[in-house]
């Protein structure tokens, strides 16, 4: 495999990561590795802590563990220990319904879950080894099958259905590891803010995995003290406390949380520390804008691409390779390219899906998204293909690309572009506190100017409520369900064109 440089990158081998964790305890035990609300751990004491869960799993014969549980220490060492023993994890997120809980489970096929708070079974009794811990058996008389080499089943909610179960092997989540702490190398990163929740992949193998295969050390604090309410809501004051009070090198952020920061940093109320190096962003296409405004203001922030089915990072910008409003290059674990404007991805593609057919080895895989590639290699997203506009002119309009202008306002705090079919677009927008009409028209012109004739926005509507997971409005990473929103604002929708013409 050759990355950017040329160079040949080893694959690891299947457990590098368990490897790498056992050598840190031999090598650098007093190290810390993991510190939580209550509770710290060294890499030796981390070690002791995933064999012995290990070997409790495997003397309780699970095959299949769910995990749903609020992010620290206890979520890490069951992840770990699954690794360890070869007990295929599927993490769920806390957000997800009764109906996402009940459809993952029945479609993965889990003998056990581990959760927080509440069982999921009558008999479910405290998890000795952690009994913070719920742990409830579940009888599978014929599991599903799974593609051979399964190690984790990480669920994906589109902008419909049920969830996903993508289907990843140990190396598909090592050679991410890899390929992020090789690109990274020359960052100093000694301490990592654990800030999304941890059944997110992105986290949980960027964040988590990243960082102790690097031998630094991870602060975990529960999603509360971080600021998270609920799936999509935030408090970036506690977010900003956080970072004040443990004095960290680096995080991941979405979009969202980004434009939150720039609105506290341009207040004056709070400024980054200086421990700060790299904050990474990702989950849908940020506004250069956005970028700029963050670095002017002290927060070193850098946009980075990928998706669940390549485990997770496939192109980032760093220190030294930055194109702000780009993804960023490929990382060397993989290749990428487009065909017909869409962006492929080879080299690190999951091994299928639950209920299809595995993903032969070696094939490129259709992302779905709509991309390009420079000629030094940076990769410019422009929105989803299925998302795709087509004026009644016969105009092609990516609606991410003026949403993502419209949300560098701070003025506008969500919004939705629509204009299918139709002679000009338009845009759902939910205002900021205390933000008028009219602010919102100057914000429309001031994104206009720079968009092309066919792309401009010609008309608006204000919405009261957030898109948020609770209401259905958005996936969990915080994609926008757009045939839900376009149907449930369908009238809104209507009386902004007749208010246009």
């Amino acid at each position: 495999m050759r990355g950017d440089n040329g160079a040949v990158t080893a694959r690891p081998q299947p457990h590098l990561l368990i490897q790498t964790l056992r050598q840190h305890a031999l090598g650098r035990p007093e190290q810390i590795a993991l510190v939580g609300a209550d509770e710290c751990l060294s890499y030796a004491g981390l070690w002791r802590r995933v064999e012995e869960l290990a070997a409790t799993l495997i003397e309780m014969k699970v095959a299949r563990l769910a995990l749903r549980a609020d992010n620290g220490p206890a979520w890490i060492l069951v992840d770990l220990a699954c690794l360890a023993a070869d007990i295929v994890c599927v993490p769920l997120p806390t957000f997800f319904s009764p109906g996402q809980l009940a459809h993952s489970l029945a479609d993965s096929g889990c003998d056990a879950v581990l959760s927080e708070g509440v069982g999921f079974t009558e008999d479910a009794e405290p998890f000795a080894p952690l009994p913070t811990l719920l742990c409830s058996r579940i009888a599978v008389p014929t599991p599903p099958a799974l593609p051979v080499g399964t190690a984790k089943i990480t669920y994906t909610s589109g902008s419909t259905g049920q969830p996903k179960g993508v289907c990843l092997s140990v190396s598909n989540q090592q050679l991410t590891a890899t390929a992020l702490n090789q690109a990274l190398q020359h960052v100093p990163m000694g301490r990592h803010l654990v800030t999304l929740p941890l059944a997110t992949l992105l986290e949980n193998v960027a964040g988590i995995y990243t960082t102790l295969m690097r031998g630094a050390t991870l602060v975990v604090p529960g999603l509360a003290a971080l600021g998270w309410q609920g799936s999509s809501g935030m408090d970036i004051d506690a977010l900003c406390a956080c970072l004040d009070r443990h004095q960290c090198a680096s995080l991941i952020i979405l979009p969202q949380m980004l434009r939150a920061f720039n609105r506290v940093l341009a207040s004056g109320r709070w400024h980054p520390p200086a421990s700060l190096q790299f904050v990474a962003v990702g989950g849908a296409r940020c506004a250069a804008s956005d970028i700029q405004q963050a670095r002017e203001a002290g927060l070193p922030v850098y946009e980075g691409y990928g998706l669940s089915e390549c485990g997770s990072v496939v192109c980032l910008n760093r220190p030294g390779q930055d194109r702000p409003g780009s993804a960023g290059r490929p990382l060397d674990h993989c290749q990428l390219r487009t065909i017909n404007g869409q962006l492929e991805v080879r080299g690190n593609v999951c091994l299928g899906y639950l209920g299809d057919a595995a993903a032969p080895s070696g094939n490129w895989l259709a992302t779905g998204d709509l991309a390009s590639i420079d000629p030094n290699g940076y990769v410019w997203l422009s929105g989803r293909s299925k998302n795709l506009l087509i004026s009644s002119f016969g105009r092609n309009v990516s609606p991410e690309w003026p949403e993502s202008e419209l949300l560098a306002c701070p003025e506008i705090q969500q919004c939705l572009v629509f204009g299918d079919a139709r002679p000009y677009c338009g845009a759902l927008i939910l205002m900021a506190p205390d933000v008028t009409p009219e602010q919102v028209d100057a914000c429309l012109e001031q994104v206009n100017q720079g968009l092309p004739d066919y792309a401009k926005l010609a008309c608006w509507q204000g919405i009261g409520e957030p898109f948020s997971v609770a209401n259905g409005f958005l996936t969990a990473n915080g994609r926008p369900r757009r045939e839900a929103i376009l149907e449930h604002y369908c009238d809104l929708i209507a009386a902004c064109y007749r208010q246009a013409d």
